[in-house]
């Protein structure tokens, strides 16, 4: 007597047959490179900083110029609050303001001058003003 399965005469033999499956594929090889090495290639993690989607439109939509000197200012800031062991900053510069999440090196949203007056920031650890 064969036993069963949920229905199924055990052994199970697909419909195919056995050649209908598909052949075991090998394994990428290892490159001299490590996984972490890796990882940051495919992200593009160069300790540059990045800007979330929310970011970005904020800075379009409120002109916020983000030139290479103003970037070169935000990663030197998130370097400083990294350093310190921070990790929500709030970046105050010229004439505008940053929440960057200094753990993903990543700015989260961005204020404009006109829009800082009577605003409250909120969950973050550390302020820096860079001049």
């Amino acid at each position: 007597m064969a036993a069963k399965i949920e229905g199924v005469k055990v052994p199970f033999v697909p419909i195919g047959g056995i050649q209908g499956l598909p052949s075991q594929r090998p394994l990428p090889s290892a490159g001299p490179s490590s996984f972490e090495e890796l990882l940051k290639a495919k992200l593009g993690d160069d300790a540059g900083i990045k800007f979330s989607a929310h970011a970005r439109t904020r800075i379009e939509s409120r002109n916020i110029a983000v030139d290479g000197q103003r970037l070169e200012k935000l990663t030197m800031a998130v370097e400083k609050a990294a350093d310190k062991g921070a990790r929500e900053s709030l970046i105050l510069m010229d004439d505008a303001a940053f929440i960057v999440s200094v753990e993903n090196r990543t700015v989260i949203t961005a204020v404009d001058r006109e829009n800082l007056k009577e605003n409250v920031f909120t969950n973050i650890d550390s302020a820096i003003i860079v001049e």
